[in-house]
């Protein structure tokens, strides 16, 4: 991801990292492209205001040096600077301030359509915990877990935070929606349900942590 921005670098890749994917930060033109000679990334984020060469030539370039898909994340909100991303070969158009999960909807998508969606398909691991995205299957220390969808879907993102402690709100509006977003009491109730089932003692949970009034992490 290329953006000069510090604050935006730590941020793009701590959501990065949620989705489950590696950050390689960049934060000009030239740093980029020599990253991307040198790696050969799975897709590009990049900014338009950067130091040293306007981000539509870096959109240009990047095409030049490979097949990956580019996602241009900036301020500039002008439907002619969309229009010449896409047309210099960027793949998707994302204007901040934005949006966390659909930063990481459209990546995923544009893995898809690149075929290049190994990463974004890819099982995760956090200790004992094993998810299978691709196959919606869950292992807890090599033993197979029948989850509900919701249960899965709040223990994916448990497992791809990393640890890191996600709220409430976070859980709730990404597996209820939106219109959910203050009813605790639905993800407490598959909280329990998923101690049952991954916790080898569910009334003294080493697993699945609660952060009290805040959300829960994975230990």
């Amino acid at each position: 991801m290329v953006d000069d921005e510090l604050a935006i670098q730590r941020l793009v890749a701590t959501i990065l990292a949620r989705g489950g994917h590696e950050a390689l930060v960049a934060a000009s033109a030239t740093a980029a492209l020599a990253i991307a000679g040198r790696k050969q990334p799975d897709a590009a984020i990049v900014d338009l205001g950067l130091p040293d060469r306007d981000g539509l030539e870096l959109v240009a370039a990047m095409r030049k040096q490979g097949g990956f898909p580019i996602l241009v994340l900036s301020a500039r909100t002008e439907v002619s600077d969309k229009i010449a991303a896409l047309d210099l070969g960027a793949d998707d158009y994302v204007t901040k301030p934005f949006d966390g999960d659909e930063l990481l909807a459209r990546l995923r998508s544009a893995l898809r359509r690149s075929g290049s969606g190994n990463l974004a398909d890819a099982s995760i691991m956090h200790g004992p915990i094993t998810i299978d995205r691709s196959r919606r299957q869950t292992t807890v220390a090599e033993r197979e877990v029948s989850l509900t969808p919701r249960e899965f879907d709040v223990l994916e993102m448990l497992v791809a935070a990393g640890g890191c402690v996600l709220t409430h709100r976070q859980l709730l509006e990404k597996v209820w929606g939106k219109a959910h977003a203050d009813d605790v009491e639905y993800l407490r109730v598959v909280i329990r349900a998923l101690r049952l089932k991954v916790e080898e003692n569910p009334s003294q949970p080493s697993l699945i942590r609660n952060e009290p009034g805040i959300g829960y992490r994975l230990t």
